[in-house]
């Protein structure tokens, strides 16, 4: 088959696309290039972001990866719908209160689909589409459905990012790295003499202050309790997120907690520990990954961050695009704009977008 492989020009993909040519596949690398040129940001604290000017770099270890495999490669420009997509919802869901992850909107609607799309526009003829994420996909001959499978690596598993997948994404999908573990894939870069087997992971989409991004003007507010309260003032809510701890730069008899918002007032809720806890949840915005919805009540594991462990959850339907999730364990730091993401065993069952 031809196999179109998405590369980064870290490690993962580049393995990715080493395992897809060593199966004896027909392989095309590709990158997205997501920066727009000229862009001034001016509180970068690194270059290790996904979003960043250094995406020169990680396109010529991309092309030097190729090179050494003898497959040919391509970039191809996502910029405008990158900025359209990702960048225009983070500052949308931020502005609104909310929490967004960028992550999950850019693998449904840019790596795995604007990429291969735009592949395709360009005359890039290829049978499927292959990236670097620890995760598995597999047919469901029961059902007809592929389904999205956790990765084996419980440290690396990214099916959290990947929940938002619909069934023709899937169906074109190459995940080969699903069963093996990061060791496993830095061992096989190194035999492979692959010079990208040390290199460093990418610890978020951008490392900075996301002003650079949100483009908002301080706007004085205050840190209040819920009885209203005034405990200090800041520059505005957008600045926080439900959870927060550090960096609220206010003194009390125990450490504070960001609760919520009020965005009208500009204000920031803040409450001592056993005020954050939460004991579920109501998400729309619903993607059934696995191909069926829930329609009725269900017990199934879920996960709210993509670093905890799932926890078991009740699951109700709660009208045609809604679901109410009621947790077994309280749960700390829950924030609207975030996604909570059903698991039933590895499979990956749906979820959505956390509204209260």
């Amino acid at each position: 088959m031809k196999i179109l492989v998405g590369l980064s020009g870290g490690v993962d993909s580049s393995v990715a696309a080493y395992l897809m040519k060593k199966a004896g596949h027909e392989v095309i690398g590709a990158t997205m290039s997501i920066w727009e040129k000229g862009r001034s940001f001016s509180h970068m604290t690194g270059g290790d972001g996904c979003f960043s000017p250094h995406e020169e770099e990680d396109i010529e270890s991309a092309r030097k990866i190729c090179e050494i495999l003898d497959i040919p490669y391509r970039v191809v420009d996502c910029t405008a719908i990158y900025k359209q997509t990702v960048l225009e919802n983070f500052k949308h869901e931020y502005m609104a209160g909310r929490t967004p992850n960028p992550c999950v909107w850019c693998n449904a609607k840019i790596k795995f689909q604007a990429l291969p799309d735009a592949a395709k526009q360009q005359g890039i003829e290829f049978d499927k589409f292959a990236t670097g994420h620890y995760a598995r996909v597999v047919l469901n001959e029961k059902t007809g459905f592929y389904n999205l499978l956790k990765g084996v690596d419980p440290k690396k598993d990214q099916s959290y990012f990947l929940y938002r997948l619909g069934q023709e994404q899937l169906a074109r999908v190459m995940l080969p790295l699903g069963d093996k573990t990061k060791s496993e894939i830095r061992q096989i870069a190194r035999e492979a003499g692959l010079p990208v087997s040390e290199k460093p992971d990418s610890q978020d989409f951008y490392t900075g202050d996301i002003n650079d991004i949100l483009q908002a003007e301080p706007k004085k507010g205050d840190f209040v309790t819920r009885d209203g309260k005034v405990l200090g003032h800041h520059n505005g809510f957008w600045n926080y997120t439900v959870g927060q701890r550090k960096g609220l730069g206010i003194s009390a008899e125990k450490p504070l907690y960001v609760l919520g918002f009020d965005k009208e007032k500009n204000n920031v809720i803040v409450g001592f520990e056993d005020q954050n806890v939460c004991h579920g949840l109501t998400a729309s915005s619903l993607n059934w990954t696995a191909g069926v919805p829930v329609t009725e009540p269900v017990s199934l594991m879920a996960k709210i961050r993509s670093s905890q462990q799932p926890t078991p959850v009740s699951v109700t339907p709660a009208g045609a695009d809604s679901i109410s999730v009621e947790f077994e364990n309280t749960q700390r730091g829950i924030a609207p704009g975030q996604s909570v993401v059903l698991y039933d065993g590895d499979l990956v069952v749906g979820g959505g977008l956390i509204q209260r």
